[in-house]
């Protein structure tokens, strides 16, 4: 985990979003992923996005409210949003847009910032069925507060 989190400090500290994600997606053998960063307007703003995610649903999360979809929920609960298979899912935490990635297994985190303040989101995902270990999900969150200490430029 110190190895990925000395790779990924100078790619964020750089404003390398698709790399730092990129890494961060095959560190943690995932096969796509968003970084979210919270605007002064209160919305989750998209800062990365994997090349698997379908164009649609880019321009779907392109801006999230707080407390929609699992990475808003993420944000809103300040706790992570897992859900073993997004396809089958009747928790609600899923909106039709995370179905429509044809993904499955997916995990959101809060990214915390100065003062535990929620500065973003990080989210992951399966093609296939998956649920994130304690362990994974521990050290996602490492990953988000990493990021989140270097905000995008306003």
């Amino acid at each position: 985990m110190t190895q990925l989190l000395t790779h990924l400090e100078p790619l964020a500290a750089a404003a390398d979003w698709p790399a730092a994600l990129a890494a961060t997606i095959a560190h943690f053998g995932a096969d796509n992923g968003t970084i979210h960063h919270l605007g002064a307007d209160g919305h989750l703003h998209l800062t990365a996005a994997s090349a698997g995610i379908p164009p649609q649903v880019v321009e779907i999360v392109r801006l999230v409210p707080v407390g929609k979809g699992m990475a808003g929920l993420a944000a809103e609960r300040r706790e992570p949003v897992s859900i073993c298979n997004i396809q089958t899912d009747t928790s609600g935490d899923a909106r039709p847009g995370a179905r429509a990635t044809g993904l499955e297994g997916a995990i959101a985190l809060p990214m915390f910032g100065e003062a535990d303040r929620v500065a973003g989101v990080l989210g992951i995902a399966n093609r296939a069925a998956r649920t994130f270990t304690p362990e994974e999900t521990a050290a996602l969150i490492e990953v988000g507060r990493l990021l989140a200490r270097y905000p995008p430029a306003a």
